[in-house]
């Protein structure tokens, strides 16, 4: 990275924050490396040390990430200062990596008024330790469907990051740099905040009001209003389809219009779109949570396992009991 140009007036006398970062196991290094490299080039951009932070795991030895690269750390889950912030860095598998003694950690830390976040998957550890209840927060997308599901009593949006009181979250990839910018402003002004987004040559900086994913229409590669009104209305009634009369009279068309609309810009009927939606749905609940069959079944609008399984096998080539087992499978190893 070439030498800053300049230096930011940064009126800041105090002591410099502190970020402990929590390395679970399986977590994700882009959204670990964004979060350490804004404080980094923030101090740098300040001139002095404005923050400073340690790397803890579980152990105290080294962390490995999703890709296969090792961290050495700093230490084991040991007692912190009362006004640190702690992040938890999550990964693929965070069932597996939320362990009891995380959990027990973290609600001890808590209770001693630390604030806490979670980067990517890592929300769901803050939901199963308790701490997000009544809590605005935001999970990957990928993960949105089984936390809805195991936790109704935290407000869950789809915004890139929300911070909610003294308790943090993000959704994972980028976002977690569109926090720190914001933290950084938040204690000391958007100069700073702009100048690290400058350093780090990111021009298209995000709040807690913008969407982690595509829209429709960059998602699917058509622009068509009518098209992406009914994908959002099927998107948005899983547990209860919707017949394509109603959603084509929603729309102000005709079924064979929506049909057509369907097979021209996709290449599949209304019908099967919405199909390949549920099942989506569905295996995700499969390998994120612990729902029994029949209940993932009904969640994605199946009136029954049987025509729930017919279908799943149509689509994945294998059945939800085998999906479910394999996936245990892979967990265990």
């Amino acid at each position: 990275m070439s030498q800053e140009s300049s230096i930011v007036d940064v009126k800041h006398t105090g002591k410099p924050r502190r970020f402990v970062f929590l390395l679970m196991e399986n977590f994700t290094m882009l959204c670990f490396a964004a979060a350490i490299e804004s404080l980094r080039i923030a101090n740098r951009t300040a001139g002095k040390q404005i923050y400073r932070w340690t790397i803890i795991s579980e152990g105290g030895e080294e962390a490995v990430c999703s890709n296969g690269c090792a961290f050495k750390v700093d230490s084991d889950l040991v007692e912190l200062e009362r006004d640190d912030t702690i992040i938890l860095c999550g990964g693929i598998d965070i069932q597996a990596a939320t362990t009891k003694r995380i959990l027990n950690w973290v609600r001890r830390e808590a209770r001693r008024g630390a604030s806490m976040g979670g980067l990517c998957t890592a929300g769901y550890s803050l939901a199963k330790a308790g701490l997000l209840d009544n809590k605005r927060a935001t999970i990957h997308w990928e993960n949105q469907d089984s936390f809805a599901e195991e936790f109704p009593e935290v407000t869950l949006t789809k915004s890139v990051f929300v911070v909610d009181g003294n308790r943090i979250t993000t959704a994972g990839g980028t976002a977690s740099l569109d926090l720190m910018i914001k933290l950084i402003a938040d204690d000391h002004g958007e100069e700073l905040a702009n100048a690290v987004a400058d350093q780090l040559i990111y021009s298209a900086i995000r709040t807690d009001q913008d969407t982690q994913r595509l829209s429709i229409p960059t998602r699917i590669g058509v622009r068509h209003p009518k098209l992406s009104r009914v994908i959002q209305m099927m998107e948005q009634n899983i547990e209860e389809p919707i017949s394509p009369a109603i959603l084509a009279k929603e729309v102000g068309m005709s079924t064979r219009q929506l049909e057509r609309l369907f097979r021209r810009y996709l290449s599949r009927s209304p019908k099967r779109y919405y199909m390949e939606l549920r099942l989506q749905k569905a295996r995700n609940l499969l390998m994120q949570t612990d729902m029994t069959v029949i209940n993932v079944a009904l969640a994605c609008g199946f009136a029954s396992p049987s025509h729930f399984s017919k279908c799943y096998r149509s689509h994945y080539d294998t059945t939800p009991y085998r999906e479910r087992g394999s996936h245990g499978a892979r967990l265990s190893v």
